[in-house]
């Protein structure tokens, strides 16, 4: 499939063997068009790597933080998990969420944070809100050290942003699924992996192995979750579509 943005005409091309069909820019399918052409150039122009949140790099798009806030506001959870902690910039984004709100935490998990990192976060003026715990996300050892810090009546919340192999994220699903409460969410990241293979920087199983495939493995095996789109709060635009780097991500546990 080949998409040719007109600017000229304002128009979205899209051509499919034979095929050809023509969107306006500002129709729904063509800023559906737009952006699908527009994530792939982030990806291979690493444009997610341009960002710092309070000081911290934060390797995200910004749509989908600001789509992740909303979440947080309305589920207002006690604990927000984090698997993945990198530069620390996510975590840091979570904690001055939780800051403005007066309330909850976070516990960044990762198999390795590097000193230089580990010393920027419990630097941070953030940091009273960061608990960090170094290990691989799936060790059961590492999990007890994460369930030890949770209280009975905590609201969780999850965010998956580790090793993006498909079975690295079933079995994080599986083992943080369990601590999720009902009505809040987990949140399986960087399903983009499946739209970009064949890019720079990718492999060639990410047709496959990625996370949102382990997201559509695990909604199957355990009726107690679907993937759910949240509903925006406010939306008087034309698009319906999320411009995202998390196909199918967010996954909700209704019992």
């Amino acid at each position: 499939m080949i998409t040719t943005i007109d600017d000229e005409r304002g128009e979205v091309v899209i051509r499919d063997g034979d095929t050809e069909v023509r969107h306006s820019l500002a129709s729904p399918e063509g800023f559906a068009a737009a952006a699908r052409a527009w994530l792939r150039a982030t990806w291979d122009a690493k444009y997610v790597y341009s960002f710092s949140w309070m000081g911290r790099p934060i390797i995200q798009l910004p749509d989908d933080m600001i789509r992740l806030q909303e979440v947080i506001y309305s589920v207002q959870p006690d604990v927000l998990i984090e698997t993945g902690v990198a530069h620390g910039g996510s975590l840091v984004f979570y904690a001055a969420l939780f800051e403005a709100m007066g309330r909850g935490r976070v516990i960044g998990v990762d198999i390795e944070i590097r000193p230089h990192n580990r010393l920027a976060i419990e630097a941070h003026a953030m940091k009273k809100r960061i608990e960090l715990v170094e290990g691989s996300s799936t060790d059961p050892a590492v999990l007890d050290q994460v369930r030890a810090q949770l209280k009975p009546e905590d609201k969780v919340l999850v965010i998956l942003d580790s090793n993006h192999t498909k079975e690295h994220v079933l079995n994080e699903l599986r083992a943080y699924g369990e601590l999720v409460s009902v009505g809040s969410w987990i949140v399986a990241t960087d399903g983009i992996m499946e739209q970009v293979a064949g890019g720079p920087r990718t492999a060639p199983d990410w047709s496959w192995n990625n996370p949102r495939q382990a997201a559509l493995d695990f909604v199957a095996e355990d009726k107690r979750f679907v993937i759910e789109e949240p509903m925006p709060t406010f939306n008087e635009g034309v698009a319906q579509a999320r411009v995202s780097y998390w196909p199918d991500a967010y996954i909700r546990r209704i019992a």
